[in-house]
């Protein structure tokens, strides 16, 4: 039987710009087919996206992290409330699924994450996402990129617009000014090569990417910087 949570007020901001206050108001993008609502939770500030398809109204929902009341009131405050079919784990670190038993019982939703990942998160995923995969959040289909280093099974979510830009969720792998963190030089070098040919040598200037914490930003923004991110070794 679906966990009923408290109510908390969770108020959304229309005029979308990839900042988010921690804990603060959400902010929402309305595209063709979907909006993305994204929302800073927990002590370290982490953000999570809620991805609803705006044809058949279900949702998807990217790192239940840390605040299971606050990510269950966003889904039951979006515009006619969509049904929280898929709740996907961008990798392992605890920080990023701290709600996800609780936001995923309370909306019977599907779980993925990869499977290098998987055997530490607090319940098993009910599908595996490897790299080229697809996730569907309704109509739309997310196509899954492993990037490895910052954890074993990383994953970012891609969705293209139909004629329009491309969207990536990056989790911790990608962030405006570098990548993620990793704790030794083979895992950096995994992590830049993955992030440099599965990304940067794939899509154009004007991908927007979300990460799994603070701002937004965009890959031309950041392409010239990766010949400095690889010297620095960070």
């Amino acid at each position: 039987m679906p966990v009923r949570l408290p109510s908390a007020v969770v108020d959304v901001l229309e005029d979308y710009t990839g900042h988010v206050e921690p804990n603060g108001p959400a902010t929402r993008r309305t595209l063709e087919e979907l909006t993305i609502t994204k929302i800073s939770v927990g002590e370290m500030d982490n953000n999570a996206y809620l991805l609803v398809c705006r044809s058949t109204n279900e949702a998807l929902l990217i790192d239940a992290a840390a605040d299971p009341t606050r990510l269950s009131d966003l889904v039951g405050h979006s515009v006619e409330r969509p049904r929280l079919k898929t709740v996907v784990t961008t990798h392992r670190h605890a920080d990023h699924w701290g709600a996800l038993g609780a936001v995923a019982g309370a909306n019977g939703s599907n779980t993925v994450a990869h499977p290098l990942d998987a055997e530490v998160l607090p319940i098993p995923p009910d599908q595996f996402a490897e790299h080229g995969d697809t996730v569907e959040v309704g109509k739309v289909a997310l196509k899954v990129i492993h990037l490895r280093g910052h954890t074993p099974g990383s994953i970012a979510l891609l969705y293209r617009e139909p004629a329009g830009r491309a969207h990536l969720f990056t989790g911790d792998s990608l962030f405006p000014g570098g990548v993620g963190r990793t704790t030794s030089p083979e895992d950096f070098k995994s992590l830049i090569d993955d992030v440099s040919t599965r990304i940067f040598d794939e899509l154009p200037d004007d991908t927007w990417f979300y990460p799994g914490h603070g701002d937004d930003s965009t890959l031309g923004k950041e392409r010239p910087h990766l010949d400095e991110w690889r010297a620095r070794g960070w």
